[in-house]
């Protein structure tokens, strides 16, 4: 079989049979395009001839390709996506040995989560303040991911129909996250607010400039925001508020945890709101709130030095 077609075979497979999100299929598609172009350029165009040392190969060219060299962090996704790959070839006989099973990431450092503190997400959430309709669409969006500790994804992918029930009557929003897994998360009464306002006054003007959509947070032509809309909404709130420390899509959500654990919320919990698969990968956040409590040990206590 040629090199593209088990590439589609495999993205089909993933797609149906185990249901993966449209955006996790494209960033598998991107993956393997990086794999397939260094075989190309190897002069491999038979994967049964395709050895395990290539593959150890491969993970070193992620590292030290002359433009944009990979970090560890995506070395590893990347090797992820081709193992997923050597594996489906060896399920569907179309190699006899999975060359790729034995290859192992590059070790990964402690990555701490960026987090900012209660009063830097007010003073980002004080930027969007204001009765214009985008003031009132942008409070109203990151009220909503704090609130939550949502992916941006998860937020903008949310109907009208989504919220009016569950989060302003119930207080609660139901969220669709990675593997289409829905959870329920409680909502506050700032972020409540904060829709309704936005509900009221302003989606009716963006819905008027386009066609019908179901979307609940809707851009200046009418149309769903989308994520990349999201992350410029929350980098101009952050310029505005002037923060001094860099802000990016996922600074609410790992915000949204690291205060709730140092709030004495069970970590299993933030699991749960967080819509985490293991409770390691919440763990991480546990260190935050650690290093904080010895920073303020260190400060405040007369023999801590």
């Amino acid at each position: 079989m040629l090199i593209e077609a088990a590439v589609d075979s495999f993205l089909r497979h993933v797609s149906i049979e185990r249901g993966l999100a449209s955006n996790t299929i494209a960033a598998y598609r991107r993956d393997l395009t990086i794999y397939t172009g260094w075989l190309d350029a190897s002069a491999v165009t038979d994967l049964t001839a395709v050895t395990s040392a290539e593959i150890s190969e491969f993970v070193r060219f992620l590292g030290t390709r002359d433009q944009s060299p990979l970090t560890a962090a995506s070395i590893a996704r990347v090797l992820s996506t081709v193992r997923g790959f050597h594996r489906f070839l060896l399920d569907e006989q179309i190699v006899a040995v999975d060359v790729a099973h034995d290859t192992r990431p590059p070790k990964l450092g402690l990555r701490l989560p960026k987090a900012i503190s209660i009063d830097q997400v007010a003073a980002l959430l004080a930027a969007t303040d204001g009765d214009e309709v985008q003031q009132l669409r942008d409070k109203a969006l990151l009220e909503l991911l704090y609130a939550t500790g949502a992916r941006v994804s998860e937020v903008v992918d949310l109907n009208v129909d989504d919220v009016l029930e569950e989060v302003l009557e119930q207080s609660m929003v139901r969220l669709t996250g990675k593997g289409n897994k829905q959870r329920l998360v409680p909502v506050g009464s700032y972020a409540r607010t904060a829709l309704r306002a936005y509900l009221v006054r302003a989606r009716p003007v963006f819905s008027a400039r386009g066609s019908a959509t179901p979307a609940l947070f809707l851009g200046a032509r009418g149309h769903r925001v989308s994520r990349q809309n999201a992350w410029l909404i929350i980098r101009a709130a952050a310029e505005r508020a002037d923060l001094g420390v860099p802000v990016s899509p996922h600074t609410l959500r790992h915000s949204f945890a690291t205060h709730l654990l140092a709030g004495g919320a069970d970590v299993r919990v933030v699991q749960e709101l967080l819509g985490h698969s293991s409770v390691a990968t919440t763990q991480i956040y546990t260190q935050v709130t650690v290093d904080t409590l010895r920073d303020m040990y260190t400060t405040a206590h007369p023999r801590a030095r």
